[in-house]
């Protein structure tokens, strides 16, 4: 049996580990959780969904969609542990009732690099669902002592994106949730619900979501303001296929400034890998109008070089104003 220092209930270093002298007990106690920066394109605006939160801490306050890590157990009683990613998807699925789900894990990587879409591993976890075309990625990691009064808790954030995500309703412990449009102006976030769809609330801005949501939905904005530069992940808010025009209604929109119309077409069509022609062109007056255009889809580029550079000058801080009719509030 391994030797236990008995100052600190630790193997001393170079003595085997034995998993029956450790004890959790004593160390303090730390949980785990996932936090979503959900993101979609509706309506020609970029929105963030929010529920609002049932049960205390922080009860009726705004906040990001997530909860704690947890063990699940399958139709046969066998308990397995959740990767992070799973617990992301969960949750995004359960506060919201998204029901726009396709059978299958996460899509995503975990910090240590393993596909979170691999082969199930020999205990044969149980298929999860998630939402459907949604773009899962790691975010970052919260751990400031007090972000959470109950105890010391750790947060992973993930972004997810996916064009034209449905109307939420809210789940699990979730009061209410729904979609505000992302606006730009001067100054951080701004959120503005509608006094019938929240009717408890006029404004609410960053420092009032519950926990440290605020900093995690800033710092979300801003990965995907930068990412959007490098990597051709501005084409997974708009469909299968789209115009040049909406993939610029995009950058437009999550920057806060349109790129000269002129300069971005070249540009797109110049980087290696970035877009590929259908062969196919809009109707003639369709939701834009005027003439027909191009039809474009992803192309097999994982980053863009050139880079689509932001338009030079001071960066205007996103908004956001109140959530459209019916958007499950």
């Amino acid at each position: 049996m391994a030797e236990i220092d008995s100052a600190t209930a630790w193997p001393r270093p170079g003595v085997g580990y034995d998993p029956r002298t450790y004890d959790p007990r004593a160390f303090d106690p730390v949980a785990v959780t996932v936090d979503v920066v959900a993101l979609t394109m509706r309506a020609g605006q970029l929105h963030v969904l929010l529920v609002r939160r049932g049960e205390e801490p922080f009860a009726g306050r705004w906040a990001l969609p997530g909860g704690f890590v947890r063990p699940r157990r399958d139709d046969d009683g066998r308990t397995w542990e959740e990767d992070l990613s799973e617990a992301a998807g969960r949750e995004l699925v359960e506060e919201t009732g998204l029901t726009a789900v396709e059978e299958g894990r996460v899509e995503g990587r975990e910090a240590g690099g393993a596909t979170a879409g691999g082969p199930e591993p020999a205990d044969r976890r149980p298929r999860l669902p998630r939402p459907a075309r949604v773009h899962l990625e790691q975010l970052g990691t919260y751990g400031t002592p007090g972000r959470d009064p109950r105890m010391r808790v750790i947060s992973v954030a993930y972004l997810a994106f996916a064009p034209d995500l449905p109307d939420p309703t809210a789940g699990g412990d979730a009061a209410a949730a729904a979609w505000l449009p992302l606006r730009t102006a001067p100054g951080r976030p701004v959120f503005s619900p509608s006094a019938l769809a929240v009717p408890a609330f006029d404004v609410v801005r960053l420092d009032d979501l519950a926990f440290d949501h605020g900093r995690i939905l800033a710092d979300g904005i801003e990965r995907v303001r930068s990412k959007i530069e490098y990597t051709p992940l501005a084409t997974a808010f708009v469909g299968e296929q789209f115009t040049i025009a909406d993939l610029r209604e995009v950058y437009a929109t999550v920057w806060g400034r349109a790129p000269h119309a002129a300069n971005f077409h070249r540009k797109v069509l110049s980087v290696p890998g970035f877009l590929e022609d259908t062969g196919a062109m809009t109707e003639r007056g369709g939701s834009r109008g005027g003439r027909r255009a191009r039809l474009y889809r992803a192309g097999p580029a994982r980053l863009l070089h050139p880079a689509l550079l932001r338009p030079s000058g001071p960066e205007p801080g996103p908004t956001a104003g109140p959530p459209e009719a019916g958007s499950g509030a």
